[in-house]
């Protein structure tokens, strides 16, 4: 399930001071990566407010019947990350150290039925070496520009249109994510329908990914590439946070490449996903099966990933327990033109911890984690992770799916072991500080094919939202 950041929590203590004003305390809405998610109208009735000073910035009356009001925010995020022997000690990826800066800005503007929703976004990076990439820095460019209208239909169901620049975050962001974690998150241009009936969503999608750029306002929608589909959701039971997901996913690059070779992509991915909640259990478990054809060829891969989470909400420092396992299949012979690798598209950023050298490509990865609530707003988490290679036909990627490690040369399917800690502080309910210390320890295959120095890094975080 999608991870709740400590500003969520925020959120939801906000509402504390209104619960003596009203018979039903109303709970604010979760602040999301995408923002444009978040419903602020029921300030609209003054019963609701709770003196907080962000609510005049959520709720902006235009009218006098409230049909029309803006809502507003900002998150300005600092991030220094430190690396030592990153990637292995590679020649071509030096020891790093830099700073991250963004502002992210948004005006939602509601007429009626009718939305505008805009968000610029200020991105730069000081010290990345040899010099920022897209992910790093895009300088000012729009980041989310969208209009929406909602229609509604028989009964309680709505269709709502959706046209032009916005982050996705579909299920747990396996597939289709926002790319929230690194400085530039994201975007997608084009085109979604969004059906809401019952206790059922379907989103219908056509969409470019967004690439950004070295200079400002000057990012473009891929010419390579192109995403659409669609995506259901179901959920069961009247707390609506257990269901399932089904979907279809299209997805086409005229310039893949993969350890086998280059050439034309065409993918169509069928997923099915099952979450939910019972006590103190969680569970998250997805199932992903592909084909089409690359370079002419066909394509047959999956992925199968699930998470396990009891917490002991009644227990001292109220531990909570995580474990993940997931299994990426990856190509079975480079020589033979059938392609078995497993494409995760456009996942989330910093997939499998703070410190991500490898993506879900070809592996399989085992992951317990802990976490406890130290009080007056701190909270540690700690965690271990193991790597092997789902085949050793295949070499390991990145998180956006390059390859940095060529099969060839190494049978050896043990690519490392990592460890992890970090350590946050909820100042306020708009301010979030934290900390990370993470190690990869090489394995066999690392070892086999390069550098196998131990990856150090330090990530230093401030962040303000609201």
């Amino acid at each position: 399930m999608r991870r709740i950041r400590p500003a969520a929590v925020a959120a939801m203590l906000l509402a504390a001071p209104a619960a003596a004003q009203v018979a039903e305390p109303w709970q604010p809405p979760v602040l999301t990566t995408e923002r444009y998610n978040e419903d602020w109208s029921d300030l609209a009735d003054p019963a609701r407010r709770s003196g907080r000073w962000t609510e005049p910035f959520k709720y902006m009356p235009l009218d006098d019947a409230g049909r029309s009001y803006l809502t507003t925010g900002i998150e300005v995020r600092l991030r220094n990350e430190a690396y030592r022997n990153n990637l292995w000690g590679g020649a071509d990826a030096p020891d790093d150290g830099y700073l991250w800066l963004r502002a992210m800005p948004y005006a939602d503007l509601h007429v009626g039925a009718a939305r505008i929703f805009v968000q610029p976004i200020a991105a730069y990076a000081i010290g990345v070496q040899p010099s920022p990439g897209p992910v790093d820095q895009t300088r000012v460019d729009l980041l989310q520009g969208f209009a929406d209208v909602v229609l509604p239909l028989d009964g309680e169901a709505t269709l709502r249109l959706r046209a032009g620049r916005e982050l996705i975050g579909l299920g747990t962001e396996r597939l289709v994510g926002t790319r929230y974690g690194p400085n530039v998150p994201l975007a997608f241009d084009g085109g979604r329908a969004i059906l809401h009936s019952g206790r059922a969503t379907i989103n219908l999608l056509y969409v470019l990914p967004v690439e950004a750029r070295a200079d400002s306002f000057d990012d473009r929608s891929s010419p390579t590439r192109r995403l659409w589909g669609a995506y259901v959701t179901r959920t069961l039971g009247s707390a609506g946070g257990t269901g399932i997901d089904l979907y279809y996913l299209g997805y086409r690059n005229s310039r893949a490449a993969f350890d086998q070779g280059e050439g034309r992509e065409t993918r169509h991915t069928i997923g099915l996903r099952s979450f939910g909640a019972a006590g103190n259990w969680r569970w998250n478990v997805e199932g992903v099966w592909q084909f089409g054809h690359f370079a002419g060829a066909p394509i047959r891969a999956w992925t199968l990933g699930t998470e396990l989470v009891r917490s002991f909400p009644d227990t001292p420092l109220k531990p909570q327990l995580t474990l993940r396992a997931n299994i990426v299949s990856g190509d079975h012979d480079r020589d033979d033109p059938r392609l078995q690798t497993f494409n995760a598209l456009f996942p989330k950023g910093k997939y499998f911890g703070e410190l991500s050298p490898i993506g879900p490509y070809n592996i399989v990865n085992a992951h317990l984690g802990a976490g406890i609530d130290l009080g007056h707003g701190f909270g540690l988490g700690l965690a271990g992770m193991a790597f092997w290679r789902e085949s050793t036909g295949d070499g390991i990627y990145d998180i956006p799916g390059h390859l940095i490690r060529s099969g060839e040369g190494s049978d050896a399917r043990f690519v490392g072991k990592e460890a992890e800690a970090t350590l946050s502080w909820l100042a306020t309910p708009e301010l979030e500080i934290s900390a990370s210390l993470s190690f990869f320890k090489p394995g066999a295959f690392i070892r086999d094919t390069g550098p196998a120095r131990t990856i150090r890094m330090i990530g230093l975080e401030s962040n303000f939202r609201f």
